[in-house]
């Protein structure tokens, strides 16, 4: 099995334990939603997608030690246009507290970042205060990708839709997806390659579409690449993560 296969099983008994625990009726949303693409077309500046990542299932831990809430409130004070939370717990040893912590800290959308593939899991996003979810083209048929896309919208959440290539941008597409992200790790084997952005830019809409680069951004160089490759925004984890000095690591990516 491949990793995302993995993943994806372990995803099958965790909706299967929230359709027996969780009902959103129950446990209604508090706080309301924070648009991403409107901070997107406020202006041209690139936009950073800061991510709290404690650890991934190629690296394994990056920091366990750091405080969702505290590192939020940096990331914010940094510049930072969106706040990515990982709240899958086996595979990179998030919660949904930590989403929660982080939205109540903060004035920036929030994403969350896991592996979905049933409504319920877009319903317990939605009520723990996520304002965008992630679904990812690789890990879904495009008729569960679409129903799924629908279901989140009529929340009024908005939705990143992640692609690796040209037949996954298609599907993107094709859903009317305005928020594409393009990820450079191939999660079958989590080889990770910036030339993937530049490939798939030039299928891109611009004018419709926002596009975002999405994994192994390390130095200013890889992010003045992806820039110039077209990326309006770009999501950085584990750079973050063990950035002993967060605010050089964020100037070197928005300058």
């Amino acid at each position: 099995m491949t990793i995302l296969e993995q993943i994806l099983a372990v995803k099958k008994q965790e909706v299967t334990e929230l359709k027996q625990t969780f009902d959103l009726a129950e446990h209604p949303r508090l706080t309301p939603i924070c648009s991403f693409i409107e901070r997107c077309q406020a202006n041209d500046q690139l936009k950073v997608i800061a991510e709290f990542k404690r650890a991934s299932p190629s690296k394994g831990t990056i920091n366990a030690k750091l405080d969702p809430k505290e590192q939020a409130q940096i990331y914010q004070e940094l510049g930072a246009s969106m706040i990515s939370v990982l709240t899958d717990r086996q595979f990179f040893q998030g919660s949904y507290q930590d989403l929660a912590q982080v939205k109540q800290t903060v004035e920036l959308p929030i994403l969350n970042k896991n592996f979905i593939i049933d409504e319920i899991q877009i319903d317990h996003a939605y009520s723990y205060g996520a304002d965008l979810i992630l679904l990812i083209v690789a890990s879904l048929t495009e008729e569960r990708l679409k129903q799924l896309y629908d279901h989140a919208k009529k929340l009024g959440l908005e939705v990143l839709v992640e692609v690796h290539d040209e037949s996954e941008l298609k599907a993107a597409q094709a859903i009317g997806a305005k928020l594409i992200g393009v990820n450079n790790r191939d999660l079958k084997t989590f080889k990770v390659d910036l030339a993937v952005t530049e490939r798939l830019t030039q299928l891109i809409n611009h004018d419709r579409e926002i596009l975002i680069s999405e994994s192994g951004l390390q130095t200013a160089d890889d992010v003045a690449r992806v820039k110039q490759a077209g990326a309006k925004a770009i999501l950085v984890g584990e750079t973050l993560m063990r950035s002993a000095d967060l605010e050089k690591t964020f100037q070197d990516m928005l300058k």
